[in-house]
């Protein structure tokens, strides 16, 4: 069992690539998508990021993922994969084991996204090794205050480390608005960035729902915006954390609908099709950063309905989607307008322009080597 500090790490040298370290322990289904287990918007996010620096020779990119029985090492992409914690195993073995995945890395930079108790981890590990930690904004609920008040011993610690973090990044201005005026530390705005293939139009004969049923995202009003329209087919693609009770009660609900077909998972290297069949992606939750659901409707050129997530108001400025702010009977009028004279086509159009010019992987890779380079 390693120990902090028990081992030589080397410092950087400008003669040889720069290292970044990406953790976030559930992206490993999104590199090996056989393996099939569940993921969120954060795993996609660092995930295009971390393949995209690494086709620079200027760069090497490595991740620290859990542990799903995969060989350590193994080189994905051109990215190095090192195993952490087991989720079947207690906190203690996986703070352990993630410290010693980290020691292993031995890199320049270590980028992390998503709340937690490992935040913290990562955070005194850079201190100790002198390296540079990197924290990147994953929801709404970071910024505002909300996880510190929903978990005052781990938020306080999530606080501390973010103060102490070498750059904080935002997915969007109003977080990072938020960020500066309940916690006083300053973040920079980039957005996430995807891959952009050329559009390749089918049928569109769907109204989609892609995310986990998780409660802030509340999949059950989709079910209800299904028994709205019943001669329209929804699709709803929702994977669990947990396969707790709630899940398979919402699949029983789900079963109720004629007009509504579940699906438990769609691998990540098979959800385009599903977004390139849809009129339109539909978003139920009530607090989100910048769900990366909407930039992979956006560039299949599929309009976006939302309940009540609109970050920087870009659905409005870019007339490439619907927000009904938090008003259910907004969104079933909503969609039933979309869907009239084919007014989503017209949208989608425009948030495929939209995700051209804002969230091409390759332009946002570009940001991120600027300031890393900057920073060593």
């Amino acid at each position: 069992m390693g120990l902090p500090g028990d081992c030589k790490m080397t410092t950087a040298d400008s003669s040889k690539p720069l290292h970044v370290c990406y953790i976030a322990p559930k992206t490993y289904p999104i590199f090996n998508p056989a393996v099939g287990d569940y993921f969120g918007g954060a795993n996609v996010d660092l995930y295009y990021l971390s393949t995209e620096m690494a086709k620079d020779e200027h760069f090497k990119s490595s991740f620290i993922v859990a542990d799903y029985g995969q060989i350590d090492g193994e080189v994905i992409e051109d990215v190095k994969l090192f195993k952490a914690l087991d989720f079947g195993k207690g906190a203690l073995s996986g703070l352990v084991r993630t410290w010693n995945a980290l020691k292993r890395a031995d890199a320049d930079i270590y980028m992390m996204k998503c709340a937690s108790a490992g935040v913290t981890l990562v955070t005194l590990f850079c201190k100790l090794h002198k390296r540079k930690f990197i924290y990147r904004l994953a929801s709404t609920l970071e910024s505002n205050g909300t996880y510190i008040k929903q978990n005052p011993v781990v938020g306080r610690l999530f606080a501390w480390s973010l103060r102490r973090a070498t750059m904080v990044f935002a997915q969007n201005a109003i977080d990072a608005e938020n960020l500066k005026r309940t916690m006083g530390i300053e973040a920079k705005v980039i957005p996430n960035g995807h891959r952009l293939s050329p559009m390749q139009e089918q049928k569109r004969d769907t109204i989609l729902w892609v995310g986990r049923d998780v409660p802030i995202k509340n999949p059950e009003r989709f079910l209800g915006l299904a028994k709205a329209l019943p001669n329209e087919h929804f699709i709803i693609v929702c994977q669990t954390p947990n396969n707790d009770r709630h899940y398979e009660n919402l699949i029983a609900q789900a079963g109720q609908i004629p007009n509504l077909q579940f699906i438990r998972h769609v691998p990540f290297n098979q959800i385009a099709a599903y977004f390139q069949r849809a009129k339109v992606l539909v978003n139920t939750s009530d607090a989100e950063g910048f769900p990366n659901t909407f930039i992979q409707a956006s560039k299949a050129g599929t309009a976006i309905l939302s309940f009540n997530v609109n970050p920087d108001d870009f659905l409005n400025k870019f007339d490439c989607g619907i927000n009904c702010d938090g008003d259910f009977a907004k969104m079933v009028d909503s969609l039933k307008y979309l869907l009239t004279n084919e007014e989503y086509i017209r949208l989608g159009k425009n948030g495929r322009r939209y995700v051209e010019e804002l969230h091409d992987i390759t332009k946002i890779a570009d940001q991120y080597k600027r300031l890393f380079q900057n920073l060593v």
